[in-house]
């Protein structure tokens, strides 16, 4: 089996596999994109390259329908998620494209002693390596490329081997949309192949998604090379249920917020924390709406879960849930599967000595806890070595704003789920890794912010 495959997860076939790049080949590409890099930093301007990242978000709207097929084939989202994927990438390409200008400009700085003049000139970066992964395999691109190449960076992207497909047809929707063939180029290269393109010095920094073994790995090449890296790791984003006026609607955003892309997400509401008066009437309505939902074929209108995106995917979780329930959890309803499609599963009382306390579970598997104070809840919510996200659902504005200063996160949404937006900063502490992505914070990770002091 070759490292980049198209395995179709509900159905296990092969469709295509493709083959690794070679060494010489991916020296030459790190020296294509690194001598790039000067032309399209110093030859365009940002309003120019803003217009072609804003040409590359118009050709994924063109090639919607062709670009979601894609994803479904190679990790399972269902049709109407992978869809929506599609269209968020126009979104953050079009944010881009509409704040490069701006997000570029010089900022003035305000001198102690008055005289003369100082400022911060942007500038770009360099070569930058991005190490995406399978679970949305156009909006990781989308986040790290967007912004990147108003900037005037250049890009080397390796994207997850099971994700070959949708990696050449965005190479190729970059290049359509005038992207100099140089400037971002894909490359199927393997783990030891990518640790000496960390280390070459020509390869400015590394920004990656994925798991935290992965996250570890790469900082610590990074880190002997002097490398500046952005990381976006895993999360178990505690849900936190403290008050509502309308139990049904915290449920639906409940059950939204632990399956979307099949449970499959960082950020996922994984961990749900019910206040005592308040747990029995959730536990009744969230098993109900939670079991209604079946796993079934993704490429069917209305699917709300699909199948896990791997058979390795599938053997883990299953592992977990069965670990979980061998040391002393209670497994409340699902827990089994039929090939890769999960049944959407509860657990709960788990205690800080399972396993389960301290793991992200990637897939629709749900863990409730019962609390009987908002300081317990905070309490609980914090003790993971995760930090990405948080939701906190109450009546009581004041509540929201010190439950939130004390979630020990990098964001939290409060009395919603899936409100990310391409203004909005992505990322964690913790285990969950540091930087961000999107927005403005997301623009100034990889840019030279050059100081220029002028005499008076």
């Amino acid at each position: 089996m070759a490292d980049y495959a198209v395995i179709n997860p509900a159905t296990g076939e092969t469709v295509r596999e493709y083959p690794t790049i070679s060494d010489d080949e991916l020296r030459d590409a790190i020296g294509r994109a690194d001598r790039a890099h000067s032309d399209w930093a110093a030859s365009s301007t940002v309003e120019e390259r803003a217009a072609l990242v804003r040409r590359v978000g118009e050709l994924h709207s063109e090639k919607r329908q062709e670009l979601a097929e894609i994803i479904v084939r190679e990790m399972g989202k269902p049709i109407e998620q992978a869809l929506g994927e599609v269209d968020f990438c126009r979104a953050i390409y079009d944010y881009y494209a509409d704040n490069g200008t701006s997000l570029m400009a010089d900022e003035p700085i305000t001198l102690l002693d008055g005289g003369g003049s100082a400022l911060v000139r942007r500038s770009s970066y360099g070569l930058l390596l991005g190490i995406m992964p399978w679970n949305y395999p156009y909006y990781q691109v989308a986040r790290f490329a967007g912004p990147n190449l108003v900037i005037g960076n250049t890009i080397l992207l390796k994207h997850a081997p099971q994700c070959p497909e949708s990696a050449l047809a965005m190479e190729r929707i970059f290049h359509e949309a005038g992207i100099p063939e140089d400037a971002y180029i894909n490359i199927f290269a393997t783990n030891d192949q990518i640790a000496w393109v960390i280390a070459d010095p020509r390869v400015r920094g590394i920004s990656l998604t994925g798991s935290e073994r992965a996250g570890a790995a790469v900082a610590e090449i990074a880190g002997r090379n002097l490398k500046k890296v952005v990381l976006e790791l895993g999360g178990s984003d505690p849900f936190i249920v403290l008050g509502t006026d309308d139990m049904d609607a915290t449920v639906e955003q409940a059950v939204g917020a632990r399956l979307e892309n099949s449970g499959q997400a960082c950020n996922a509401a994984k961990r749900f924390i019910v206040m005592d008066g308040l747990y029995d009437e959730f536990m009744e309505k969230f098993s109900a709406a939670l079991t209604a939902v079946t796993p079934s074929d993704p490429t069917k209108e209305g699917v709300q879960v699909g199948p896990l995106s791997s058979s390795t995917a599938t053997e883990r979780l299953a592992d977990q849930v069965n670990r979980a329930v061998e040391q002393g959890a209670t497994l409340v309803a699902g827990g089994t599967h039929d090939g890769n499609f999960f049944e959407t599963t509860i657990l709960t009382g788990i205690s800080p000595d399972n396993d389960a306390y301290k793991e992200e579970f990637f897939g629709p598997v749900a863990s409730i806890y019962r609390v009987s104070s908002e300081n317990e809840a905070v309490k609980l919510a914090n003790d993971t070595p995760f930090g990405l996200g948080s939701y906190v659902m109450t009546n009581d504005p004041d509540q929201a704003m010190r439950v939130a200063d004390q979630i020990d996160a990098g964001m939290v949404f409060i009395n919603a789920a899936g409100l990310e937006g391409a203004e909005l900063p992505f990322g964690g502490v913790k285990r969950s890794g540091f930087g961000r992505e999107l927005g403005r914070f997301g623009a100034d990770e990889f840019v030279n912010k050059k100081m220029i002091r002028i005499a008076g």
